[in-house]
């Protein structure tokens, strides 16, 4: 094989680690599964999006509220007329167990295990029943670590109570915004026991499959495992000639 420059190509042999530890996957979900699932967590968000579309004032931005504030006080006016409290739709229920976004869900996950006290009563955090990726919109580098916080939070659960992960594989990120009426959303998670989702867990759990993360047991057994080393064989490039000014 010749190179662009009409010479041999060169090659060289890169080594880099590897783990030894088996790869943890996502759970495999045909397509018609995902469309059927979409369409019910869609219709599951519905209503928060509406509220938030209602309720809540889209900031227009830093200039903006200045001037605002600025009207206010040429008019003497100490607040901004809004609606009593009483006249403003109620927050659905479900608002409060849905958690949105990359920060969000992770919190959530390293939180999952710790108990606050409310009047000297404990109360144990509420785990998470379903989390959503739209795979499809993003880069591996942005949601790789979902399989194994999944797993790792599923761990001392049994297998039909354990957090199901449900990756969407064509873009819908999109969709999913205009649902929640947010500018973008990546990912969303559910907590256990969350009102009216009685129907989509059980798609999801009739659907997807615990994730299986090999490597958590294989930890466990205390086994020495050998460094694993990968090598591949990559071109390099033609060397630049040095020109010489006289």
């Amino acid at each position: 094989m010749a190179s662009t420059t009409g010479g041999p190509v060169r090659k060289r042999i890169v080594h880099h680690l590897g783990s030894p530890f088996t790869t943890i996957t996502w759970p495999e979900i045909s397509q018609e599964d995902q469309d059927d699932i979409l369409e019910l967590l869609c219709e599951y968000l519905g209503p928060i999006g509406k509220h938030r579309q209602r309720c809540i004032k889209t900031s227009k931005g830093k200039r903006a509220e200045k001037k605002r504030k600025r009207q206010e006080k040429d008019e003497d006016k100490t607040t901004f007329p809004m609606a009593l409290a009483a006249d403003l739709p109620v927050k659905p229920e479900t608002a409060s167990q849905v958690d949105v976004g990359f920060n969000s869900i992770t919190r959530g996950f390293q939180n999952a295990n710790n108990e606050t006290s409310v009047d000297g009563v404990v109360v144990k955090r509420q785990r998470y029943s379903m989390v959503f990726v739209c795979r499809g919109n993003q880069s591996a580098a942005f949601n790789s670590h979902f399989p194994q916080m999944v797993a790792a939070s599923s761990a001392d659960v049994q297998p039909e109570h354990a957090t199901r992960l449900i990756g969407f594989s064509k873009p819908c990120s999109s969709r999913l915004s205009s649902c929640l009426g947010l500018a973008r959303v990546s990912a969303v998670a559910i907590k256990s026991d969350a009102a009216g989702s009685c129907a989509l867990w059980d798609l999801v759990k009739k659907s997807v499959k615990p994730v299986q993360c090999e490597w958590l047991d294989e930890a466990r057994s205390l086994q020495y495992r050998q460094t694993q080393i990968v090598s591949l064989e990559t071109s390099v490039g033609s060397k630049k000639t040095k020109v010489v000014t006289a």
